[in-house]
C-alpha cells in the first residue's frame, strides 16, 4: 500500500517542506489543480516526475475564478479520493491550503493579464476569470518556488495566459504544457463532466468529432470560414448552445484568416444543458 505524500495546509508549513524537498538542490515540479482528479490530472503529476526529482501538487479550490452565477458552492470536492490518486503516485508534497490561509483578511492584491488572457475567447464569456487565475498561480508559485508548473492543454488559454505571466513577471518558473487526456469516445476528462446526465454524456464527444472534422477540411485545403460554418453546424445540431468555435494562432491566440498564418489552434466552449464544455485541438 502506497505511503500518504506530506500534506502542508500554512504558508510557513510549506516553506519549511520546500526547504526539505531542496536540501540536495533538487529540482521541484508543481501542478496546481482544485482537486476533483482524474486521469487527466495523473498524467500531469507523471510529466511532472519526469521533469523533476520533487513533485508537488497543490488542491485548492479557488473562489477568485469564480463569478456568483457560477458553480463555487457545488464544484466537486473529493479530497479522499484525491489523496488516494497521489498517494498512489508517490508525490512529495500535497499543499492543501484554504481560503483563509491564500487569501487572508486584508488581502487586496491581484494580478491583472493582458495579452492571451484579453483574446476575446473565455475572457468575453467570463472577464473575471483569467485575473483570478493568474492571481492565484501567481501566489502558488511564489510559494513553492518550482522550476516547472506543469498545466493541462484542455485549458488552453489559461495555459498561454500563465506561461505569458511567468515570463513577464520573471517568475523562475518553466511553465509546460499537457496533452489532453480523453476518454474513449474523445471527449476530453475534465473534473466538469460529473454533471452530465447520462444522455449529455453520450453526445458530449460530438465537440470532438466537430473539432476533427474541421480539422480535416482545413488540411485538405478547405477555406477558414467555410470549414468553421460546417464545425458549428455539426455542434449546434448536436445539441450544444454554442458560446465559440474558432481557430487561433496557436502561440499568441490572435485571430487568423488564412491556414498559412502560422501554428492553429481550434477552440471551442460549449454548454449542453447546464454543463458547460470547453476544448481545443491543434490543427
Amino acid at each position: 500500500m502506497s505511503s500518504s505524500p506530506k500534506i502542508v495546509r500554512t504558508v510557513p508549513a510549506l516553506r519549511a517542506a520546500i526547504e526539505s524537498l531542496r536540501s540536495r538542490k533538487s529540482t521541484v515540479a508543481l501542478v496546481p489543480t482544485m482537486g476533483a482528479l482524474h486521469d487527466g490530472h495523473v498524467s500531469l503529476v507523471r510529466l511532472a516526475k519526469r521533469r523533476a526529482a520533487r513533485v508537488v501538487v497543490s488542491i485548492f479550490v479557488n473562489p477568485t475564478q469564480f463569478a456568483p452565477s457560477e458553480d463555487f458552492d457545488s464544484y466537486p470536492r473529493t479530497w479522499k479520493a484525491d489523496l488516494a490518486k497521489l498517494a498512489a503516485e508517490k508525490v512529495d508534497l500535497i499543499w492543501h491550503p484554504d481560503v483563509k490561509a491564500m487569501y487572508p483578511d486584508g488581502f487586496a492584491t491581484r494580478i491583472v493579464p493582458e495579452g492571451p488572457a484579453i483574446a476575446g475567447l473565455e475572457d468575453r464569456f467570463r472577464p473575471h476569470f483569467f485575473g483570478g487565475v493568474a492571481t492565484v498561480v501567481g501566489k502558488l508559485f511564489t510559494q513553492c518556488r518550482p522550476d516547472y508548473g506543469i498545466f493541462g492543454e484542455k485549458d488552453f488559454q489559461q495555459l498561454r495566459v500563465v506561461a505569458r505571466m511567468a515570463v513577464d513577471l520573471d517568475l523562475g518558473v518553466k511553465v509546460i504544457g499537457a496533452r489532453t487526456v480523453r476518454e474513449r469516445d474523445g471527449l476530453a476528462m475534465s473534473s466538469r463532466n460529473v454533471y452530465l446526465s447520462p444522455e449529455e454524456r453520450r453526445v458530449a464527444a460530438e465537440l470532438y468529432r466537430a473539432m476533427k472534422e474541421t480539422r480535416r477540411r482545413i488540411k485538405g485545403g478547405d477555406d477558414i470560414q467555410a470549414a468553421m460554418s460546417g464545425g458549428t453546424a455539426l455542434i449546434e445540431a448536436a445539441g450544444f448552445m454554442l458560446d465559440y468555435f474558432e481557430i487561433r494562432h496557436a502561440e499568441t491566440l490572435a485571430p487568423i484568416t488564412s491556414a498559412d498564418d502560422g501554428p492553429l489552434r481550434i477552440l471551442v466552449a460549449a454548454k449542453l444543458g447546464r454543463t458547460r464544455l470547453i476544448d481545443n485541438i491543434a490543427v
